[in-house]
């Protein structure tokens, strides 16, 4: 991660008259820590709801994991990935764990640094849904946070509400509630680049380009153009050459000239600076190959182990039994 990041200011939304207040915390409770939220998380979730509706024909709810790090009484959402569920008989969502075991192996490979902080998903306001996953979500994280966004929300803020669940006595009876909380908009200089592309993309007639496409479309335009002057060159020395055309010595004199500034590329420096720079990434792509190798190798002799101790077990089992 970036040591450097911009932090908007805190985003505080009330909540509004379709909000279930038999999941909510009385008005008035403060939360108990402060949440930084990326800009990545909302791409992630907007990019999962848009795609998972593509597929189906339709809108379709979407849970997934958020992942980050927490300092103290501050959380900072990073990232974020998918979950798989199914409904029980009830339409009750259960969380596939064994899919969320897979996924976390995995993330812990590349985002070391980064914990599991809890869950999101899409629709309106908090549920009794929502209490029912959460708790599942407990089983994994002993204080998680919920972040839910709205797509279909007209407010110009963001359509995103985070909670944190707290336990008090409601009739006689423990009962779990959500307490909103207030978050800022953290961003780094990657998804600066990221949001500003996103941002200026128009399904209208007219494009709007980011910053980044307009720097790409710039080099692609000139490299085809220098692609294709080149081409002409050598197409008129080739008819030159065949007596075709006939000889313009100052045209020759040119090319001779810009020819003559190649050879700084073919250069003693050059060709070890070059040949270095391709070892070492060559040598880079070896080791991510030798490490996943051994990996799997390692996977495999756990494995060759676990059975092993098992059919030695069972054999000592029966030498006792028989």
């Amino acid at each position: 991660m970036a040591t450097s990041m911009d932090v908007d200011g805190p985003t505080d939304k009330p909540m509004t008259s379709t909000d279930d207040e038999g999941v909510m915390a009385a008005t008035g409770t403060q939360g108990s820590v402060t949440v930084s939220l990326h800009p990545l998380v909302i791409l992630n979730i907007s990019e999962h709801f848009t795609r998972i509706r593509a597929q189906e024909g339709k809108a379709q709810q979407v849970i997934g994991a958020l992942i980050g790090n927490q300092k103290k009484r501050h959380i900072e959402i990073c990232n974020s990935f998918e979950l798989l569920f199914f409904t029980d008989v009830d339409n009750g969502i259960i969380i596939d764990k064994a899919y969320y075991n897979a996924k976390e192996e995995q993330f812990k490979q590349v985002f070391k640094e980064m914990d599991f902080l809890g869950w999101y998903t899409t629709g309106g306001s908090a549920n009794d849904s929502d209490i029912y996953v959460h708790k599942q979500i407990c089983d994994i994280n002993e204080s998680p946070i919920f972040l839910k966004m709205n797509p279909f929300s007209r407010q110009t803020d963001l359509p995103i509400s985070i909670f944190e669940s707290v336990i008090d006595v409601v009739n006689r009876q423990a009962t779990m509630l959500f307490i909103e909380l207030s978050y800022t908009l953290a961003t780094e200089e990657a998804e600066r680049i990221g949001v500003d592309h996103v941002a200026r993309l128009s399904t209208n007639d007219i494009i709007d380009a980011s910053t980044v496409a307009e720097h790409l479309n710039g080099q692609h335009s000139s490299m085809k153009m220098l692609h294709t002057r080149i081409k002409l060159i050598l197409e008129y020395l080739k008819a030159v050459r065949a007596g075709q055309l006939p000889k313009n010595h100052e045209i020759l004199r040119q090319v001779h000239s810009l020819c003559h500034r190649l050879p700084v590329l073919r250069n003693e420096v050059f060709q070890r600076d070059f040949y270095n720079q391709c070892n070492d990434v060559s040598l880079m792509a070896y080791l991510g190959t030798i490490t996943k190798g051994c990996n799997t190798m390692n996977q495999f002799v756990n494995k060759f182990n676990l059975l092993y101790d098992r059919q030695g077990f069972g054999r000592r089992t029966r030498g006792l039994l028989f």
